[in-house]
């Protein structure tokens, strides 16, 4: 298992105060969040791709990049890279890029976005949504798995004896996870190449989100890449804690009030108990981010969104402490129990070039 963070880089105001940090700060407080998160033995820091106000990652391999240099361990990835909006060729050059300042650090989420805007302001016509999730990873799919590409399709120009430089590094390509909150053509999507199915895993009762996953191991099989419990599947987590559950509640309840992605909505209450949202304890943490197990199967990554809603950097660094401390090493143990050998790891630049070169031998 691979645990770890994801950040959608919001500039919101603390509703305790009323202080708004700028552009600058929460940029800033994004890369010191990441090195905390290696401090603290986590695997993955994951950012966001946003082009609008309130967010500020519009330019993830740049942030990533500067994390790279300043971690030595930590798996670099995005949150969703938006395969829509996005030219494919440049995602197979920028991440490729990346992968190699990164030593192989380096993975990625596509995804299509949540905001309808993001489509015209480059060019694209929502409506098209997902022929262009299909059609923008075929392409990019081959681009890193073949050093000249012809290519011709819907949505953009002609490839004439293309390639896309630099190549990736071993001559393996980033991970790609597919992520979804409600589209079972993703789903599918991943399923087809065998990749990495990410279900988000926040908003929404786990029911909606056990029929895609679901699916996708269905599929994964289906397409021969091996049984339905192999399939590659990461999960989303929402977590505030204490060390007494009631002080969780108390200081969180202001930011998830005036939040604006779920504020003015469900009570506290009732998002905790229809969503995997947790406020408690680290106990309480521990013990529902287990439940996940039973409603997915062994998975391979589980990523927590921490550092949101106007929460302080000084808060999000003491929930990274108790993360890291009391709740990811019980995780680890238990998750590990009863785990089928079978079920593989979740992936690294390793892994994938180990995998690659028993293929080679096989063949």
């Amino acid at each position: 298992m691979q645990f770890g963070i994801f950040t959608v880089g919001d500039v919101t105001t603390d509703p305790t105060n009323g202080r708004t940090p700028s552009e600058h700060e929460r940029i800033k407080a994004m890369v010191t969040i990441a090195r905390k998160a290696e401090e603290v033995g986590l695997d993955v820091f994951a950012t966001g791709e946003h082009h609008n106000p309130p967010f500020v990652p519009s330019s993830p391999t740049t942030m990533l990049g500067y994390i790279a240099a300043r971690t030595d361990r930590l798996i670099l990835s995005t949150s969703t890279t938006l395969i829509t909006t996005n030219d494919p060729v440049k995602i197979a050059e920028d991440f490729a890029m990346l992968q190699h300042l990164a030593d192989g650090r380096v993975d990625l989420m596509m995804g299509r976005g949540n905001t309808g805007p993001v489509y015209p302001w480059f060019g694209k016509d929502i409506r098209q949504g997902i022929p262009l999730a299909v059609e923008n990873y075929a392409l990019l799919h081959k681009l890193w798995r073949e050093d000249t590409v012809d290519w011709a399709g819907k949505f953009r120009t002609p490839l004439q004896s293309f390639t896309s430089t630099p190549r990736p590094l071993d001559g393996v390509p980033p991970f790609v996870w597919h992520g979804s909150i409600r589209s079972p053509e993703i789903a599918e999507q991943a399923a087809y190449y065998g990749d990495g199915f990410f279900a988000n895993n926040i908003f929404w009762p786990k029911e909606h989100f056990k029929k895609l996953v679901g699916l996708y191991r269905e599929r994964y099989a289906y397409y021969g890449h091996g049984s339905p419990d192999q399939a590659i599947v990461g999960l989303g987590g929402q977590v505030f804690m204490r060390k007494n559950s009631q002080d969780a509640v108390r200081e969180f309840r202001p930011y998830f009030d005036n939040a604006p992605v779920y504020g003015h909505g469900p009570s506290l209450e009732e998002f905790t108990d229809q969503t995997p949202l947790t406020v408690g304890s680290p106990q309480e943490v521990i013990d529902k981010t287990l439940t996940f197990r039973e409603s997915f199967g062994d998975y391979q990554r589980q990523l927590f969104l921490m550092d949101h809603a106007g929460l302080p950097l000084r808060t999000v660094l003491e929930q990274l402490d108790l993360l890291g401390e009391e709740v990811v090493p019980v995780l680890r143990r238990e998750f590990a129990k009863g785990r089928p050998a079978h079920v593989p790891d979740g992936p690294t630049h390793r892994s994938l070039l180990a995998a690659r070169d028993t293929q080679e031998v096989q063949a």
